[in-house]
């Protein structure tokens, strides 16, 4: 069983910074592929970053390429995303997802677990 659990997201001001946490809080390592989606109001979800269950290879959305980093704390299912020069676009509930074997990492139908999201707000 996996337990996603997020935090770190809250109201920032465009051109700040946040990091997003997402612990598995039901096992204490896995070999889960993870990833970050996020949903605007009024709009589909969207995919955001990913990475490979020991991090080795990574994703990003063109929108956030440069500004978003995801990592991955290796043993303890553990990963993060770190977000800087936030845009009044990025505003969202930011949602970790994982799965064993994703066929697609990008594609959100493909993950079989997911936490209970965080709310990134940006004012202008």
């Amino acid at each position: 069983q996996v337990q996603l659990v997020e935090s770190g997201g809250g109201l920032v001001q465009a051109g700040g910074s946040l990091r997003l946490s997402c612990k598995d809080s039901a096992r204490t390592d896995s070999n889960y592929h993870m990833g970050w989606f996020r949903q605007a109001p009024g709009k589909d979800l969207e995919f955001v970053a990913a990475l490979t269950w020991k991090g080795r290879t990574i994703y990003y959305a063109d929108s956030v390429k440069g500004r978003f980093a995801i990592s991955k704390e290796i043993g303890q299912n553990l990963i993060y995303l770190q977000m800087n020069s936030l845009k009044p676009e990025d505003t969202a509930v930011y949602y970790c997802a994982a799965d064993s074997q994703p066929t697609n990492m990008e594609i959100a139908s493909e993950y079989e677990y997911w936490g209970q999201g965080t709310q990134v707000t940006l004012s202008s």
